[in-house]
């Protein structure tokens, strides 16, 4: 049985993206890859990041495998499409089985199957993929898994359980894809280079906008000791010159923490690392651990500067207690970013001018700011899928392009974003009074913006 697997992302493709360059390898597919060579199914990979389209069709009529897996997330789900048709259009191919997995097929395997895909897994996907190419005659006998019978009736099998031990896993096939291209990319763009490392699956906490399709809301880690092990094969064989840790929250675990700290320097390694965390779950003890260990830069999740805001989000956490430890990192000398949204249900000018005053207050090194928008199965989605202001079509668009009623219009929002921008940039960066007043006039032009935009 010949399989491919790939993740129909193309960079040249994503003109934002192209700006950012901040590519990371498909370390999902990595590990399906790993696991079922570790039982015996050889495989290929394909790795669309830095090729195109017509190279991953041309690489699918020359090889034509028996079974092509993509992995499908927000971002890709146009480009899945686009190849599912290519394969099953083409007589040459039709037969071929596609197996769709990721965060975004669970709330619309109905619609995959619908555009061609043969089977769709749900939520994790090393046992599921493994039993499905042993059982692909009799896929009923898999768990988590929907496909359409010869009836063209939906079945969707009995939800699988989670691995438990997750560091019974291999470590991700990185030996598959080119990783020069990644490395050169970031150094280029950034002057240092970055790889990907997983340490847990899952998060435990409840925010209303975040997707959980794939792990639930649970949390399993692996060992101190494979992590710190992990880290330095990647030091040895690769050099890269920053590790980006994926986890939703690196610092949950204040036992594991420690361990880990400790594993990193009983094992040598010192590449320095960037990690994701929450403000409830930082504090001296742990900053000291992470500045110790290796971390230069973490990003400590806000969402917005009003407490009104994060409650509706069920974030569970406290604004102030945000602001504190965003400002308690760069005491230790450790770079904070931070995340923000604008747009969310219930939000109001008072609430961003609150968001303003949170970014004035903390000052975070870095800050990403985006406009709320709902994802299927999420608590979010469900509040605001009466308040869809138009159904955009499912095959040319994504969850992103969803608008729904808020306080004001999409565009307010727009106009605030910017507001957000000038105002921080002109209380917190800005030095020059000419030029303070310059970013007066663009904030009073942005607010004037927002009004108009009301009506």
């Amino acid at each position: 049985m010949k399989i491919l697997l790939t993740h129909g992302y193309f960079l040249n493709e994503d003109p934002k993206e192209l700006r950012i360059m901040k590519p990371y390898v498909p370390l999902g597919i990595l590990y399906i890859s790993a696991y079922l060579e570790q039982h015996g199914f050889a495989n290929d990979v394909f790795d669309s990041t830095f090729s195109s389209f017509d190279n991953l069709l041309q690489q699918i009529q020359r090889t034509k495998p028996d079974v092509l897996a993509v992995y499908t997330n927000l971002m890709t789900k146009i480009n899945v499409l686009r190849i599912i048709r290519e394969v099953k259009n083409n007589p040459e191919l039709s037969a071929m089985k596609i197996i769709l997995g990721g965060p975004e097929v669970r709330h619309h395997a109905s619609s995959f199957l619908d555009s061609g895909a043969d089977f769709i897994v749900i939520g994790e996907g090393e046992e599921t993929m493994l039993d499905l190419l042993k059982h692909t005659d009799r896929p009923e006998l898999v768990a988590g898994l929907a496909f359409r019978d010869s009836d063209g009736k939906l079945i969707q099998t009995a939800g699988r359980q989670l691995i438990r031990d997750i560091n019974t896993l291999p470590l991700p096939a990185r030996h598959k894809i080119d990783f020069t291209k990644y490395l050169q990319a970031w150094k280029q763009h950034h002057g240092y280079s970055m790889m990907s490392v997983s340490t847990m699956r899952g998060c435990p906490y409840t925010c209303k906008w975040c997707s959980r399709a794939v792990y639930g809301g649970t949390y399993r880690r692996r060992s101190p000791e494979a992590v710190a092990a992990e880290l330095r094969m990647l030091q040895e064989t690769y050099k890269p010159d920053m590790i980006w840790f994926v986890d939703d929250v690196f610092t949950i675990h204040h036992r594991w923490l420690q361990e880990f700290a400790e594993q990193v320097k009983n094992q040598g390694v010192h590449t320095p690392y960037e990690i994701i965390s929450r403000a409830d779950r930082l504090n001296e003890d742990v900053l000291r651990m992470l500045k110790d260990s290796g971390c230069r830069r973490v990003w400590i999740g806000a969402e917005s500067g009003s407490q009104k805001i994060i409650d509706a989000m069920d974030r569970r956490v406290d604004v102030i207690k945000t602001r504190e430890m965003i400002r308690l990192a760069k005491t230790y000398g450790i770079e904070a970013g931070t995340f923000l949204m604008l747009g969310y249900p219930g939000e109001t000018k008072e609430d961003i001018r609150e968001t303003i005053r949170h970014l004035v207050e903390s000052d975070p090194t870095f800050y990403t700011i985006t406009i709320a928008y709902p994802i299927k199965g999420t608590r979010l989605y469900e509040e605001v899928e009466n308040k869809f202001l138009y159904n955009p079509d499912w095959e040319t668009s994504t969850d992103r392009d969803i608008d729904f009623e808020r306080t004001y219009p999409r565009r307010f929002y727009e106009h605030a974003l910017q507001w957000v921008n000038v105002e921080t940039y002109r209380q917190t960066r800005n030095k020059n009074k000419l030029k303070d007043l310059y970013l007066r006039l663009k904030s009073w032009k942005c607010q004037l913006s927002m009004e108009f935009s009301k009506r």
